[in-house]
């Protein structure tokens, strides 16, 4: 929920009301007046825990007077230096506070803010897909699309590397000409995911930068997957983030989230789950080292990744499915489509960037 700000002199004037809960954590809330520019009569309460109690009203008081304009990086320091050195925050945290009273401001957007579309699996070319990351991007941060949810789907084997990785680290070449992959570059960071029709669940997510406004970039995977950990456990999957940006279950990895923040305002946020994955394929493909295996706790690149078909035994389409209505349940989503105009610009994008050498080897 964010407020509505209204002048300060109107008596009548409701007071600011923001609410933010944190991933795995505890509800904060925050209402406040704005008073000549400034908080005032601040109000921290949710169901967290914090000790001692004495420092509620130390927060409280550092709230007091901080510039309407403050951002998320500043209250969440006013917070930081008011707490004794003995405080202990359970739940919740300095940054969290500062999501809640940006959210007071309307600074800061929570999901309900926002008409969201839903564009369902089309099958298109793995360069034309990474194109499209950006271009949908862009135009959300433009405000000429709606925040949206995008899965997408395939035909061509290709293994889609993060913005910096180096093609030559990443990818074995005897391998990738064996079996035919397409090797294309992501604007987003991360690792390399090896895709084949049907053996994998992807989407991209495209937001404006409010929705994660005072949210750290780390806390910020799990925010923005809330949606489909509730969508697997309705599968009966009890999955979980293994920080930064693996989702596992108890019986391996699944996937793995990726992010790019634009200038405009726009943000990427995409995950790949692997469905049905052929293992020795993968490791005839992708190079990947000891050094990984061993930071994962395992011996065999085989064994990082366990895939949704077995762990469901539901058909790729129908888990496709499940996660486009909870989306659409808990945020009120609407189907859309990718116009004209977005698919040309996001050919053009291929011919001029996706598409080139240049791209594909700008890391050595």
């Amino acid at each position: 929920m964010t407020g509505t700000q209204l002048d300060a002199s109107d008596s009548d004037a409701p007071r600011l009301h923001g609410e933010y809960k944190v991933p795995g954590g505890k509800l904060v809330v925050v209402d406040l007046d704005v008073t000549d520019g400034a908080f005032a009569d601040v109000s921290l309460s949710g169901d967290f825990f914090l000790e001692p109690d004495e420092a509620l009203l130390d927060i409280n008081s550092a709230l007091e007077g901080l510039p309407e304009g403050s951002t998320a990086a500043e209250i969440a320091a006013a917070v930081e230096a008011s707490l004794p050195a003995e405080a202990v925050l359970f739940g919740f945290s300095a940054d969290a506070v500062a999501v809640a009273v940006r959210r007071a401001l309307s600074k800061a957007t929570h999901w309900s803010d926002h008409h969201w579309n839903i564009i369902g699996p089309t099958v298109l070319p793995t360069h034309l897909n990474v194109a499209l990351d950006e271009v949908l991007t862009e135009e959300v941060g433009a405000g000429r699309r709606n925040p949206t949810l995008r899965f997408w789907d395939w035909e061509e084997p290709s293994v889609i590397i993060g913005s910096f990785q180096s093609v030559r680290n990443e990818v074995y070449p005897d391998g990738v000409a064996r079996n035919g992959i397409t090797v294309v570059r992501r604007i987003s960071g991360g690792g390399a995911m090896f895709m084949e029709a049907g053996n994998c669940i992807t989407y991209s997510l495209y937001l404006p930068q409010t929705l994660v406004d005072g949210i750290s970039f780390a806390d910020s995977y799990a925010f923005l997957d809330a949606w489909v950990m509730a969508a697997l456990k309705q599968l009966g999957i009890d999955a979980f983030y293994v920080p930064l940006n693996d989702i596992a279950t108890e019986k391996g990895k699944i996937g793995g989230a990726a992010q790019k923040r634009l200038a405009n305002g726009g943000v990427l946020h995409h995950v790949t789950m692997s469905y049905d994955i052929d293992a020795d394929k993968m490791v005839e493909v992708l190079r990947i080292g000891k050094e990984k295996l061993s930071d994962k706790g395992t011996a065999s690149a085989k064994k990082r990744v366990d895939p949704l078909r077995r762990q469901t035994g539901l058909a790729r389409t129908e888990i496709v499915s499940a996660m486009m209505d909870v989306f659409a349940g808990r945020y009120g989503a609407t189907p859309s489509e990718i116009s004209g105009a977005e698919l040309e610009t996001a050919r053009q994008r291929v011919a001029s960037k996706f598409g080139t050498h240049e791209w594909l080897y700008r890391v050595p």
